[in-house]
């Protein structure tokens, strides 16, 4: 199997070894799912840009202080995050109404279309908050693994178990998607299937992996559901737990702390202007 597609989106992957100042991978995932929620639902609403600008910054200072600096993390981080909010704010701006816009100084004049500072502010505004949600929600996703949040749910908010582990059952085949899409793939390009290139190829080869990967995708859910059967799943309402995912104190302290910084900012900057 793909070694490579396993590990970007393995819900299964272990949690990588991190030294104990990498705090967020000991908290419970609804720890890290409960602090930040408060805060990303209300930047929907918010219009300034100095809100979203902080906590894009709080983000930044917990996942650099509480996750494991990768390489791929920091190419996230430093690159792919602030390159998507400028390419964001700029299309956000070009696509403002000028006339929704109190009158403000030109910034750019092509022909008879003008680019007004208003217009800038509004963009970048929006991509802004779009980029503190995302990363704000990074708390979570970065440090928590497929499983332990689906216990955590069960264990803490008594989901009914069939419903969580068959959903992480579900989730499981996108690995395994990826792996019979790889092998279908080779043994096209071996027989010489769908050569050629271009859209009209291109179209022609995916159409070829789509039956047998659909073929393959009925098989794997007829042996996961019979599996699930001869282990008696679903058979009582309560199911014994293996791995505990305990909410402790630290947890407590963790989402305190959290919303205390998340009131302090809102109250600071009051985005709302009533």
């Amino acid at each position: 199997m793909s070694t490579t597609a396993e590990a970007s989106v393995d819900p299964y992957a272990e949690a990588p070894s991190a030294s104990p100042v990498r705090f967020l991978y000991r908290l419970n995932p609804l720890a890290k799912l409960a602090a930040p929620a408060p805060a990303m639902l209300l930047l929907v609403f918010v219009r300034d840009a100095a809100t979203p600008a902080a906590f894009l910054a709080l983000a930044y200072a917990v996942l650099l202080i509480g996750v494991r600096l990768t390489r791929r993390l920091a190419l996230a981080l430093f690159v792919g995050i602030p390159a998507a909010i400028l390419i964001l704010g700029v299309g956000f701006s070009l696509w403002t109404d000028p006339t929704r816009i109190d009158a403000s100084a030109p910034v750019l004049e092509v022909g008879g279309w003008t680019l007004y500072r208003g217009m800038l502010e509004v963009g970048f505004a929006t991509a802004l908050r779009l980029g503190a949600i995302v990363a704000l929600s990074l708390v979570v996703g970065l440090s928590t693994t497929g499983p332990d949040l689906v216990r955590s749910f069960v264990q803490q908010l008594r989901v009914p178990y069939r419903i969580g582990y068959t959903a992480l059952a579900a989730f499981r085949f996108v690995p395994r998607f990826a792996y019979e899409l790889d092998v279908i793939r080779q043994a096209h390009r071996v027989r010489g299937a769908h050569g050629g290139r271009g859209p009209f190829a291109a179209i022609a080869r995916w159409w070829g992996y789509l039956v047998p990967l659909l073929a393959g995708a009925i098989r794997h859910a007829e042996r996961v559901a019979l599996a699930m059967d001869a282990r008696a799943f679903g058979a009582y309402p309560d199911r014994t737990e293996r791995y505990l995912v305990p909410w402790r104190r630290r947890d407590t302290v963790f989402v305190a702390a959290f919303l205390i910084v998340s009131a302090m900012i809102f109250a600071l900057l009051y985005p709302w202007g009533l």
